[in-house]
């Protein structure tokens, strides 16, 4: 069995060990501004549509 001094020896160095590469880390590239690909400019026209249709129903009825 190890003795104490030993495991805690090999804790402080693991934590150590912790400390110096998280100092190296890189820090990630930020992420890419969105782009439009049209979807939006879509789903707002269906939704334009379909209240056109819902209103066209109310009042022919």
């Amino acid at each position: 069995m190890a003795s104490p001094q030993i495991s805690f020896g090999f804790g402080v160095v693991v934590i150590f060990a912790t400390l110096i590469f998280a100092v190296h880390a890189q820090t990630p590239a930020p992420a890419p501004s969105p782009t439009s690909d049209g979807s939006i400019i879509d789903q707002g026209i269906a939704y334009v549509l379909m209240l056109l249709a819902l209103v066209l129903t109310y009042l022919i009825h």
